[in-house]
């Protein structure tokens, strides 16, 4: 089956769907963007994930070019027109097309667009099954990882030293020497007073939507909780880690830079996060 984008206002096959040389998400990642993910065919955490959009967009002063509704209906026509169940829902909106100059043209005209891919569920969940192995590296970002830019050089090349290293993720590490968040997730452990740990909000770490949900899940099931950072040393000793995201939900860490995380295996803690969250999303 042909894949289907929507780009700007129509609906094209995926090889030919494109943006202009000039729009300004292409020369200078001047862009917001989303990720949902998809499961038996349905987006999960929808309002909250539109929600932080509206933010993303306030603070780099972008209007939306289209509604709520009708956004709604975008990403809802696109799943449909690719006929997939188990995926991931990709969504950004840049300024859009002007000559090139750095500041702001003075009457945008922003441009959506929004594919969609199948994961293999199976493979996902064998994956969970197993835990991944994660590696440490300096944290190189900007000062406001709070915005869901599409300016991700720097998770670029941690994601990438990760594949290099033989593992699937990189935690990025403060001056501090305390962790911040993965190239692509939000960063957990289960300390050795057996309390979960992730670090705070604030502008050097962005609000995990699948992070707001587990907050919330870790409250139902009365598990104790502390916002606080946690230094590398604290990650390699702990009973159990884990990372979190749309596209991964929970995924246990039993492997941090060649130390071997608990026994070795996906936590108790960990499991039971898994486990319920999809059975919330249900």
């Amino acid at each position: 089956m042909t894949r289907i984008a929507y780009v700007d206002g129509a609906y094209l096959p995926f090889d030919q769907a494109g943006v202009h040389i000039e729009d300004r998400g292409y020369q200078f990642a001047d862009g917001v963007y989303e990720v949902f993910a998809l499961i038996d065919g349905q987006m999960l955490d929808v309002e909250e994930h539109l929600e932080r959009l509206d933010l993303s967009l306030q603070k780099i002063n972008l209007a939306s070019p289209v509604s709520k509704p009708a956004l709604l209906v975008i990403l809802k026509e696109t799943i449909r027109a690719n006929n997939i169940k188990d995926g991931l829902v990709y969504m950004q909106i840049t300024r859009g097309r002007a000559a090139r100059n750095h500041a702001y043209p003075a009457t945008p005209q922003p441009v959506l667009s929004v594919t969609v891919r199948p994961i293999n569920e199976t493979h996902r969940r064998h994956v969970a099954e197993a835990g991944i192995k994660v590696i440490s590296i300096e944290d190189q970002r900007w000062k406001r990882c709070d915005i869901k830019s599409i300016s991700l050089l720097p998770n670029v090349m941690a994601k990438q030293a990760a594949v290099e290293a033989g593992a699937q993720e990189a935690w990025m590490i403060d001056g501090e020497g305390f962790v911040t968040e993965g190239a692509s997730t939000t960063a957990w452990i289960v300390d050795k007073a057996g309390k979960l740990r992730t670090r705070p909000l604030a502008n050097d770490i962005l609000d995990g939507i699948t992070r707001q949900m587990l907050l919330s899940l870790i409250n139902e099931l009365k598990l104790e909780l502390d916002e606080v950072p946690f230094t590398l040393d604290e990650a390699y000793s702990s009973k159990e880690a884990f990372s979190s995201a749309s596209s991964l939900i929970v995924m246990p860490v039993v492997d941090i830079d060649g130390h071997e995380i608990g026994n070795g295996r996906p936590g108790k803690i960990t499991t039971q996060l898994l486990n319920n969250y999809k059975i919330s999303n249900n």
